[in-house]
């Protein structure tokens, strides 16, 4: 009976030891990348989900706040149509307006400190006291038209944060 010599032996170990080993690899890296490629395809799934979600949260709020814009503008025009009616002519005649008013009112505006009153109760030239009443009811249209931007900002915000349905 011929045996194989036990360096043979060995080699044929090591090679089958080799193998097993190669073997073993090859599965273990493709049950790897599966597992990957099935968490990527979960995270583009989620990922179209947000966007989705997100798109359909910004054409609601654009569309809210739309709405919203159009209906301030519609009653600040017409509160500043309204200006002749509360203000009449003969008010415009019996009211000057002077000139310390008018730089008060311009600094209030710009936000910063009025400069130094000089000839203050000298009357602002040909400005009545309609076109006061007109501007006024303008700078609140646009306050109001500012208040609902934000609004609509601030509900595009939480929309965006709220977690997923």
């Amino acid at each position: 009976m011929t045996l194989i010599p036990w360096p043979y032996r060995l080699l044929a170990l090591a090679a089958l030891a080799v193998a097993l080993i190669g073997f073993g690899w090859v599965k273990g890296a493709g049950h790897v990348q599966a597992r990957w490629d099935a968490a990527v395809q979960q995270q583009s799934l989620q990922t179209a989900a947000v966007r989705e979600r997100q798109a359909q949260a910004t054409v609601k709020v654009v569309t809210e706040y739309v709405d919203r814009f159009r209906v301030v503008r519609e009653k600040g025009d017409a509160i500043v149509k309204e200006v002749p009616v509360y203000v009449p002519v003969e008010a415009d005649a019996a009211c000057t307006i002077n000139r310390g008013f008018v730089r008060l009112h311009d600094a209030a505006a710009a936000g910063e400190l009025p400069k130094p009153a000089g000839d203050a109760d000298a009357p602002a030239a040909g400005l009545a006291l309609s076109a006061v009443a007109g501007t006024v009811a303008g700078n609140y249209q646009s306050c109001h038209e500012n208040a609902e931007q934000l609004r609509a900002l601030q509900a595009w915000v939480r929309e965006m944060a709220a977690p997923a349905r």
